[in-house]
């Protein structure tokens, strides 16, 4: 019945391929307006640090109630969009078992719940739940564990995939692990299901991987009652009739050769590496229309194709992005060298038309973006790149209202970072407003690749040239960046390799960046005894490579914490030239709340400081992460280390060179006095509409008095990755 497809697939991208959607259209663009973080939707007499989620999101027919799914506390979330710019908590329906998916038919939420006793005893319901009242009216027995569910178009049947998942920690995850999962069609009346309609698709002996052991992860109707499911651990898709309950075909998913990617964890980001005849896995699954599909390759048992592919309904390929999708989150800073295994991972899809234009979304779990691409019938245009919060997994278009909605599964609350959100995205006429920095293509049509930008510098001469470094993230390929700011989004030209005696340098933690006056510059590492990375300032040429380094002296080193510098500025020139420190947060010597601005002299070597008087703050803490000289004064960077609505302190200082005044180590040292010039929390949280993120860390006045700000994405681990570059104004009108 299924027609052969190619079990190997060889895609390389071009330049041209690649930078050819790179800027967004000037109209009819998404930007995000409005960020929900669904803790706020706990019940009353809850923990607010309870743990909770948002997973899979879908929307009333009207488009004006969000339905999630929300696993790790039980149950189904609602919120009310009627303005769209303001969400606001509409309940929370506790479920006896774990969601894991939800649709809305009719005046019905349709849940699919898992309420398994283990992964070899699978069992689940679909619980119906009343929009309005938000009671729990009825369930059907699934006799597993269900992953997915769809509605047909015309409301009469809803499909569920009965995954029952593999225990990956049994037989490290080899499969077979029975039972098997199949494939449940229910019918539908007036949004209600009919228990007693239920039919059984087995979806055994189809597939090539563990044939007896299908595991169906995602389903989607077309507009003829067909149903699309994945099989992603067995690599392989089947159509189904809805009306007949029988299998019309199926196919392989096959393999992909990936040219030119990432590969290695090993903190540098190299697009040269090789992966051969990998599984695509598919994960969600959408129709185009009724003779097409588009899959994402997720990957989860053996494969990953790190992209997403466009089938025929009898298998045939009509199109692989290969690396292109990663490549355009790599150019954004999103791409993930700590987990990238599978790349960026695109794990969730959305098709819908909005106008003239039908739009698949393509959601990427591990570089936290979702991709915006138009369906031309041929190869899709690429349009544009949206920012999301940590791990989108679930999203849904409301086109009448033109609106998109993405759930953001990952909630960080136990380790102080971010809470799991919902966001919403709107289409008009205007500029995308992400991303607000960017990297060019090399000539072979790969990513510069970079992230974690820790430091910030503006060209002495050049207006609107800025430098920039990147901080441990990437260990093995410290790094200075060239930044264009006189493009919009600013533009990173360049990036050299920080190195030492021919090789990138290593055991680096660069913070902070000062041009040397010499087309060289001073860096500034933070170190930590513990990793045997130590504190030091070293000075490189102009190819980046190391040519002094500094130490600090044993009085100094006698109280260290693994707090060290964060910035790096310069007072003065030739044999008066004075190097300006940061240190983050105070050591064993200060005093509660003082934090040292350290100050070097390299033509006599003598070390001194003074104190400055950090903010005071009821969680968390507050630290120093940038120092910038300029006009008689030292303008420094305050922030606490808080996130979104917890986030207070995101503050730009300026201290008078004329009282500072620094003595020397050892002794009694004097404490400057701060001016407030600016409170960067309101700029952050209308940058992009999303919530405030923790690490401002770099801060840079350019030739022409124009102020730079730029966050540090801790090179997309445990963070969305969104990096914000601030554009302040001169900084005569703001000071």
């Amino acid at each position: 019945m299924s027609a052969k497809m190619p079990r190997k697939l060889l895609f390389l991208t071009t330049a041209l391929t690649v930078s050819a959607g790179l800027p967004a259209h000037a109209a009819d663009v998404f930007n995000r307006i409005a960020t929900f973080p669904v803790a706020q939707n706990l019940p009353a007499d809850a923990d607010p640090a309870t743990l909770t989620s948002s997973e899979i999101i879908t929307a009333s027919d009207d488009g004006m109630t969000l339905v999630y799914s929300d696993s790790p506390l039980g149950g189904v979330g609602f919120i009310d969009i009627s303005d769209a710019k303001a969400p606001k908590a509409a309940g929370f329906v506790k479920i006896d078992g774990e969601p894991t998916s939800v649709i809305v038919a009719g005046q019905k939420v349709l849940a699919g719940v898992n309420t398994s006793k283990s992964k070899q005893e699978p069992s689940g319901n679909l619980t119906v739940i009343d929009l309005a009242s938000k009671a729990i009216n009825a369930s059907c027995d699934l006799g597993g564990q269900p992953d997915s569910v769809a509605l047909s178009k015309d409301g009469a049947f809803l499909a569920v995939a009965i995954e029952n998942e593999r225990d990956e920690e049994l037989n490290e995850g080899a499969l077979p692990q029975l039972p098997a999962g199949n494939l449940k069609i229910i019918a539908l009346k007036d949004g209600a299901p009919d228990c007693a309609s239920i039919k059984t698709v087995d979806l055994t002996g189809i597939a090539t991987v563990s044939p007896e052991d299908p595991e169906p992860e995602f389903v989607s109707f077309n507009d003829n009652g067909e149903i699309a499911v994945t099989l992603q651990e067995n690599n392989h898709i089947a159509i189904v009739d809805a009306a007949t309950a029988r299998i019309v075909s199926h196919f392989p998913a096959g393999e992909v050769t990936l040219e030119n990617v990432d590969t290695k964890k090993d903190g540098a980001l190299k697009f040269s590496g090789k992966v051969e005849n990998a599984p695509r896995e598919p994960d969600a699954v959408k129709w185009l229309d009724t003779d097409r599909l588009v899959v994402a390759n997720e990957g989860d048992y053996r494969g990953g194709a790190r992209g997403f592919t466009i089938f025929s309904r009898t298998g045939d390929v009509l199109y692989e992005s290969g690396p292109s999708f990663e490549y355009q989150a790599a150019a954004a800073g999103h791409y993930p060298d700590a987990r990238n295994k599978k790349g960026i991972e695109p794990e969730g899809l959305e098709f819908a038309t909005f106008g003239e234009r039908n739009l698949i979304f393509v959601a990427a779990e591990r570089a936290s973006l979702v991709g915006v691409y138009q369906d031309t019938g041929k190869e899709p245009e690429f349009l544009q790149l949206l920012p999301s919060g940590i791990g989108p997994e679930g999203l849904v278009a409301i086109p009448q209202r033109n609106l998109l909605v993405t759930a953001n599964e990952t909630d960080l609350g136990e380790d102080g970072l971010a809470r799991s959100h919902v966001m919403v995205y709107e289409l008009g006429q205007g500029e995308a407003a992400y991303p607000q920095i960017k990297s060019t293509f090399s000539d072979d049509g790969t990513p510069l690749g970079w992230g974690a930008l820790s430091g910030l510098v503006a060209d002495p001469k050049e207006a609107g040239k800025l430098y920039a470094v990147s901080d441990s993230v990437y260990r093995s390929a410290p790094a200075i960046f060239t930044i264009d700011a006189t493009k919009t989004p600013a533009l990173i030209t360049a990036k050299t390799i920080v190195s030492r005696d021919g090789q990138p340098a290593q055991k680096l933690d660069l913070e902070g960046i000062v041009t040397d006056g010499k087309d060289g510059f001073w860096l500034a590492s933070e170190g930590r005894s513990d990793k045997l990375t130590p504190h030091a300032v070293y000075n490189v040429n102009a190819k980046g490579e190391i040519k002094e380094e500094i130490a600090f002296p044993a009085e100094l080193l006698a109280g260290e914490t693994r707090f060290g510098l964060e910035g790096i500025t310069t007072l003065g020139e030739g044999d008066d030239l004075t190097l300006v420190m940061a240190i983050q947060r105070e050591w064993a010597d200060d005093p509660k709340g003082q934090a040292k601005l350290l100050a070097y002299k390299p033509k006599n070597k003598e070390w001194s400081a003074v104190r400055y008087p950090l903010d005071a703050t009821e969680k968390g803490w507050v630290g120093l992460s940038e120092i910038t000289a300029h006009d008689g004064k030292l303008f420094i960077v305050e922030r606490d280390n808080l996130i979104g609505q917890e986030a207070k302190n995101k503050r730009v200082y300026a201290v008078a060179l004329d009282g500072f005044k620094p003595a020397k180590l050892g002794g009694e040292l004097p404490v400057v006095e701060k001016t407030l010039v600016r409170d960067l929390v309101p700029d952050l949280k209308a940058a992009t509409n999303g919530y405030v993120v923790d690490k401002v860390e770099g801060f840079a006045i350019d030739a022409a008095g124009n102020a730079f700000v730029v966050t540090d994405n801790d090179g997309v681990d445990d963070s969305s990755g969104e990096t914000l570059f601030l554009r302040l104004g001169n900084i005569a009108a703001i000071n």
